[in-house]
């Protein structure tokens, strides 16, 4: 009987010491797996920690990158506003070319012009010496103004001399011709300027001033032969229209310019 108890004592120590073996290997698994865990964990958070890290300087580049292409758009945009300026410039250099062909036209036109001009002013006259010559032609024209100026003064001096002695001069010739017209009345001959047969009426070349009136009894002369008879219609000064007295001439007589005409009967004073 006594020998139960060192037989439960060495059951309780053989399962104490089983229990401890098989703790001790239970607890070296864990230990294995919390370390193991650990380790883990560590990769875990450094693959973390370098993903993170990856991703910030994806961040980064992307950012870059957006400046980048904010910058590109800025350039490209400052390209098209230049380009636009560029062509407005080309535009406007365009329109001066054409501006400036035609001023070279019209340059051209004024050398033509000033080339005819001057070589109508003579061989010796050149581009160099034109100004000599347009010096030339101011104090010639300079001069033929004061002449000119000096000529309406005469002239303005003459009408009012003229006006003053008009009256005078009228009358003195009234006068004369009063006397003439006196002393050739008894003597009055003229000649056939122009002649009309269809209508009857002859032109003498002698009027008024000569002493013609409608009562003036004329005859028709040539050769100092007596042709007919004409009477005065219309008496101007200096000319005398009259109609032929067909019934005086003789058959197939004609009257003619040239033709003498006379008083038929002398008047008296």
């Amino acid at each position: 009987m006594k020998s139960i108890p060192y037989i439960v004592a060495i059951l309780v120590a053989g399962g104490a010491a089983f229990f401890s073996i098989s703790f001790s290997g239970k607890f070296k698994k864990v230990q294995q797996t919390r370390l193991e865990t650990i380790a883990n964990h560590k990769q875990t958070s450094s693959d973390a920690e370098g993903l993170e890290k990856k991703l910030s300087d994806l961040k980064a580049a992307l950012a870059a990158i957006a400046v980048k292409k904010e910058e590109t758009l800025q350039e490209l945009d400052s390209l098209k506003a230049t380009g636009a300026t560029f062509e407005r410039d080309t535009s406007g250099l365009v329109a001066t070319l054409k501006a400036q062909d035609e001023d070279f036209a019209e340059l051209n036109k004024v050398k033509e012009e000033l080339a005819r001009i001057m070589s109508g002013l003579g061989e010796d006259v050149t581009i160099d010496t034109l100004g000599d010559k347009i010096n030339e032609f101011g104090e010639s024209i300079k001069a033929q103004k004061a002449k000119l100026e000096e000529l309406e003064t005469l002239t303005t001096v003459a009408v009012k001399l003229l006006g003053t002695n008009r009256a005078e001069l009228d009358r003195q010739v009234k006068r004369d011709i009063e006397k003439t017209s006196r002393q050739n009345r008894d003597s009055m001959e003229s000649v056939i300027s122009a002649v009309n047969q269809d209508w009857g009426f002859l032109v003498i070349a002698a009027g008024s001033n000569s002493g013609f009136s409608p009562q003036t009894p004329l005859i028709v002369e040539r050769n100092g032969k007596a042709l007919g008879r004409v009477r005065p219609s219309s008496i101007e000064p200096t000319q005398t229209i009259a109609e032929i007295d067909f019934d005086t001439l003789a058959t197939g007589v004609r009257l003619q310019p040239g033709d003498r005409v006379v008083t038929a009967k002398p008047s008296s004073n």
